[in-house]
């Protein structure tokens, strides 16, 4: 029972999916070119497609919040000015 407290969580199941030949290219494709797995895509895929309808843009609503308030926090909080993300969201420098 501890045991499946514990891990029992962070099992993952095999499942079976038939897709034609041309999307399985296409994904495995994808996966090389992103240095990931067949599996890891799929996974992420399916995560994607059962989260929460409420979070859709959450996390673009939040990034575009904090680009418009760093000034802000940055005058606040001198000494902890966080590194700034560059175009592709990337922490960069802290400023």
């Amino acid at each position: 029972m501890l045991y499946t407290l514990l891990y029992g969580r962070s099992m993952s199941k095999p499942v079976t999916v038939r897709v034609p030949e041309e999307l399985r290219a296409q994904v495995r494709e994808q996966a090389e070119a992103k240095g990931t797995t067949v599996t890891t895509l799929i996974a992420e895929a399916a995560r994607h497609s059962v989260r929460d309808p409420r979070l859709e843009g959450a996390a673009e609503a939040f990034r575009q919040f904090v680009a418009r308030a760093a000034d802000a926090f940055d005058a606040a909080f001198p000494g902890d000015a966080p590194a700034r993300p560059d175009a592709a969201g990337v922490p960069g420098q802290a400023a």
